[in-house]
């Protein structure tokens, strides 16, 4: 069947266009003039809004058919994303117990026992000295709560000094940075043992009587050796800051940097360290030891 357009070629169509221009030009004058048009206009969008829901259908329902590819494809990626993901997160876990166990082997093989949790207290600022030449502070923990002359506190960075006296309520501490404290540490990286001075300033430490060819470097962690039984060991103490060789010196000029907070800190830990076990007469230690001080009875005739 034929559509017959509405304007065709001939002399009558130019009549029906001329109409439609007339009508339309009415139908405007009317919208601008009269305001019970609006009312009408609303009434034919009610009427005309089922057939335009009805046009809007099939693209709404290939736009929805689109987005819920988009979204099963997108999920799809991720649940892949998230299988490698778990899949190398339990390689990681897997190699992480296998290093535990070869590292428990390997203290098996060396005798060596494992670190335990060590006891402490707290212990807040009271004073500090105000001799400029001394780095010392006063603690609020004395001889009630345990503290004891030669006890190691630390804050949260590492280890401060040493308790020098003790009252019943108080306790003075003795400071890395202070001029008279000196103290033995290790090399982490390679376990090189050094002792480390205070040089009356809070930010330097002097690392003594390091030789010229020492393997110590800018940036190495100084720790606890655990010599002497004052200081348990494996304590961060210091970070070297400098190493300067000078030409025909049999030592090198090596500095540190405390890595505790000396200026800063208010609270601090005071450790309690298992006792040492020192020889005594009639162990073997002890005979060993007297065995090679004396010397042979030839010489002494």
């Amino acid at each position: 069947m034929l559509i017959k357009p509405l304007f065709s070629h001939g002399p009558v169509p130019g009549y029906r266009m001329l109409l439609c221009a007339i009508v339309a030009f009415a139908l405007m004058f009317a919208e601008h003039r009269f305001s019970r048009m609006e009312d009408l206009r609303a009434q034919m969008t009610t009427v005309v809004a089922p057939i335009q829901w009805a046009v809007s259908v099939p693209s709404d329902v290939l736009t929805w058919g689109s987005l819920a590819l988009s979204d099963q494809r997108a999920l799809v990626d991720e649940n892949r994303r998230l299988r490698e993901q778990l899949l190398t997160l339990s390689h990681r876990v897997q190699r992480m117990a296998s290093l535990t166990a070869e590292n428990v082997r390997l203290r098996e093989l060396l005798n060596a026992a494992g670190q335990t949790e060590m006891p402490y207290i707290t212990a807040e600022l009271l004073s500090l000295d105000s001799d400029p030449f001394t780095h010392q502070m006063v603690i609020d923990r004395g001889r009630r709560d345990g503290a004891y002359v030669g006890q190691p506190v630390m804050d949260a960075s590492g280890l401060v000094g040493q308790i020098t006296a003790v009252s019943a309520y108080s306790s003075r501490v003795l400071m890395l940075a202070d001029a008279n404290h000196a103290m033995p540490v290790q090399v982490n990286r390679n376990g090189l043992r050094f002792i480390v001075q205070g040089s009356g300033r809070y930010d330097t430490l002097n690392v003594m009587h390091v030789p010229d060819t020492a393997d110590i470097r800018e940036g190495d962690l100084l720790i606890t050796s655990g010599l002497a039984g004052r200081f348990p060991a494996g304590y961060p103490v210091a970070r070297v800051s400098e190493v300067a060789h000078d030409p025909g010196q049999p030592f090198a000029r090596v500095t540190a940097a405390p890595v505790a907070q000396l200026q800063r800190s208010r609270h601090f830990l005071l450790l309690f360290p298992p006792p040492t076990i020192e020889p005594e007469p009639g162990d073997r230690l002890w005979d060993e030891t007297f065995s090679i001080i004396e010397p042979p009875l030839e010489l002494m005739q």
